[in-house]
């Protein structure tokens, strides 16, 4: 892998990384990619997201190839003296402290913010668990499906199928781990401008039900509520990708001209100036059955066919690629020791040279320990000091 010659716009933030499977480690991979020094901590046990599928080593599953890139890893053993000492003098180097770990867990280990601002009075800590710290909930165990099931999302389905389900993609996961990047990027800011520190929470359950209300909440959000909750046409099970005569499509006709243009390119020049189609608002009345007559005129050309009208006709639409045509599509690097993979580019594109680049390929575990603690030692390099502890694991 060819180094780049940008360094990305938080170039010189130093991230200290004690997140684990997906969520927190999108946030600092994004970090990362945008030019912060991530100091990923792992255990000596390892973490989930380098064997979480297959993968061209033991150590890099298709998942870590990406999610671990633009990091160095430590190891460190938390549960002893020498490995939380080694911890808190990275710690003391950095700007931001990023984890996941449930706030039992860390007050357990002697990292909770009290602590870590010890050793860094201005660091931005954020802590990200499943619910907010002061509930009844704090420790407990949250994943993915769970915090799904407790804001909503399978209750969409419910009202569309009869049956809940969940949304088949980490969505709660990687929603908060936007919402984690986000948020260490204006405290940050906040650090830049006053010198200032301070704490963040970032509690799942809270963050998904304000991802799922925004437009759910609707009619029922006005007191008294007028109409309730649901967004109708998303609710409408006839909002689907639709057959054509040779595949699938997504066409949205939105406008009432989308629509009088499908009608007609259809043969349906009966619906043009049908009152269900006139407003907005009786458009959303009547989506469901809109919907469908769109559906049964889809059916007559191929896909192709209405790509092709939807780009002339100015209807938005889209083709239906499969994962293995999105995979495929996707540009290739060489990792040193994986090999050849498929590299996930972050979809953010800067006019200048700080947009975001993969400057380090993911690490193996603990690859990292003797350049980082060798750093660390130079920087509190005196005649009154000495080197931190050596951390479990080193290499």
């Amino acid at each position: 892998m060819t180094k780049p010659t940008n360094t990305g716009p938080l170039d010189g933030v130093r991230v200290v990384d004690l997140t684990t499977v997906i969520m927190g480690p999108l946030a600092t991979q994004i970090l990362g990619d945008l030019g912060a020094d991530v100091i990923t901590v792992e255990d000596p046990r390892g973490t989930l997201s380098r064997v979480m599928t297959a993968g061209p080593h033991p150590q890099l599953s298709g998942i870590a190839l990406n999610l671990l890139r633009n990091k160095r890893n430590v190891v460190l053993d938390l549960k002893t003296a020498e490995g939380r000492d080694a911890l808190l003098a990275v710690v003391a180097t950095a700007q931001v402290f990023v984890t996941n770990f449930r706030p039992g867990t860390l007050q357990r280990l002697g990292l909770s913010y009290e602590d870590i601002v010890e050793v860094q009075p201005d660091i931005v800590y954020l802590q990200a668990q499943g619910y907010p710290s002061d509930s009844a909930d704090a420790d407990a165990p949250a994943y993915d499906d769970v915090i799904q099931a407790g804001t909503g999302l399978p209750d969409t389905f419910r009202r569309m199928e009869g049956e809940p389900q969940f949304v088949p993609t980490l969505i709660a996961d990687k929603v908060c781990g936007l919402t984690i990047a986000y948020s260490v990027l204006a405290a940050l800011l906040h650090r830049e401008r006053t010198r200032e520190g301070q704490r963040i929470e970032v509690p799942m359950v809270d963050v998904m039900t304000a991802f799922m209300l925004v437009e759910h909440a609707g009619a029922a959000t006005a007191r008294p509520p007028q109409g309730e909750p649901g967004y109708l046409r998303i609710l409408s099970p006839n909002r689907r990708p639709q057959r054509t005569k040779d595949g699938w499509v997504s066409v949205l006709p939105y406008t009432r001209k989308n629509f009088e243009d499908i009608f007609r390119a259809g043969g349906r020049t009966d619906l043009v100036g049908d009152e269900r189609i006139a407003t907005a608002r009786s458009r959303l009345a009547h989506i469901d059955s809109i919907y469908a007559e769109v559906a049964s005129i889809l059916t007559q050309r191929t896909t192709e066919g209405w790509l092709a009208f939807c780009k002339a006709a100015d209807v938005p639409a889209s083709a239906i690629p499969t994962l293995e045509e999105l995979v495929d599509a996707l540009p290739e690097d060489d990792h040193p020791v994986a090999g050849r993979y498929k590299v996930i580019p972050q979809p953010v594109r800067f006019s200048r040279s700080t947009g975001p680049v993969v400057r380090r390929p993911a690490a193996l575990s603990g690859e990292h320990n003797a350049e980082v603690m060798g750093e660390i030692a130079a920087s509190r390099a005196g005649p009154d000091a000495s080197p931190p502890p050596p951390a479990d694991g080193s290499r």
